[in-house]
């Protein structure tokens, strides 16, 4: 057997909510204790200077404010724990830290070679001083890992809007790919994007799905 696709034996004992609840006590001690943000965000600076490598990981659970701590975490809850009860806690967990580290490293080495190149030009390597922050990479993934385990689901955006699944994250990856060029916000789009591409390996490699051949079947029906 492929040592890659050695099963866990299925168990469930709620790591989607373990999770929300490791992150939610994360932003309280961070917003009542003397704790500076960027020991744990992810920084260029930090991680390849400081030799902070636990950055990778625990980026993941630190959030700028209540909101982006709330929007993660209920998309967490709502899509994470449909997708665990049917990988199984330990699939789920598996999936959920290789797509959050992943997405983190994708988006620290454009900071870092983009950082590289304007030192070449000699201007001063802003995309160094960015941290960054928050479990929104690896949500992004469980969202497309979502819409593959559950094709015919149908997200209703704002509660009004219906969308299958499928079309919600094609309709995402479109504005997060505009939103990288086009929008002056702090919010890191290409960490979005990189979520959506590791859960897409992961799914392929891991657990022979190809999510494209899956969509394009429950829709050919």
């Amino acid at each position: 057997m492929n040592i890659l696709r050695k099963p866990f034996t299925y168990t469930f004992f709620r790591a989607t909510l373990a999770l929300i609840l490791v992150n939610a006590a994360a932003h309280i001690l961070f917003n009542t204790l003397p704790l500076n943000k960027n020991f744990f965000g992810l920084n260029v600076v930090c991680v390849i200077y400081n030799h902070y490598f636990w950055q990778p990981l625990t980026y993941m659970f630190v959030h700028g404010n209540l909101m982006h701590l709330f929007f993660n975490m209920f998309a967490l809850l709502v899509f994470g724990t449909a997708v665990e009860r049917v990988l199984g806690s330990k699939e789920f967990l598996l999936l959920y830290f290789f797509i959050g580290i992943m997405s983190g490293l994708f988006s620290f080495g454009v900071y870092y070679f983009y950082g590289r190149f304007l030192i070449v030009n000699d201007i001063q390597p802003w995309t160094w001083g960015i941290s960054l922050i928050g479990a929104s990479g690896a949500v992004y993934g469980i969202l497309f890992a979502y819409a593959v385990i559950f094709p015919r689901s149908t997200i209703f955006i704002w509660g009004i809007i219906p969308l299958p699944a499928p079309v919600m994250v094609l309709g995402y990856a479109i504005i997060e790919f505009v939103s990288q060029f086009v929008s002056s916000s702090n919010v890191a789009h290409m960490t979005h994007l990189a979520g959506f591409a590791f859960a897409y390996l992961y799914l392929l490699v891991r657990m022979g799905v190809h999510p494209i051949q899956v969509w394009k079947d429950t829709y050919r029906n």
